[in-house]
């Protein structure tokens, strides 16, 4: 199973295995209080698309669809989250403000 959860929030024993996806480490937090059992920034958008799309829900649907896109050029990393996932729940960590509109909804959605 695949969740996604605000890398700012509690981590709980729900969580399983912890999997930061942002290509930026999270302001403000010690890798102590983060508690992550991975950090896969080579699965993050670029750093142009990350800064095209801003968090801008109007840009959501054509993010989504290049995020995709730059996806296709990572086979080993979507399967690693695959076959993670077969063996228990893995948590995609990320930053963003918007819990709706962020590369871990995105990511998830493409491996489910």
């Amino acid at each position: 199973m695949i969740r996604t959860k605000r890398v700012y929030e509690l981590p709980s024993k729900d969580d399983g295995k912890r999997v930061l996806v942002d290509r930026l480490w999270p302001r403000g937090l010690s890798k102590e209080k983060v508690a992550i059992d991975d950090w896969i920034k080579e699965i993050a958008p670029s750093d142009d698309l990350r800064k095209w799309f801003g968090h801008d829900p109007a840009r959501w649907q054509e993010f989504r669809k290049k995020y995709r896109e730059e996806l296709r050029s990572k086979p080993e990393l979507i399967a690693k989250l695959k076959g993670e996932s077969k063996e228990g729940t893995v948590t995609l960590l990320y930053a963003a403000k918007d819990t709706k509109h962020n590369n871990a909804v995105a990511l998830k959605e493409m491996i489910d």
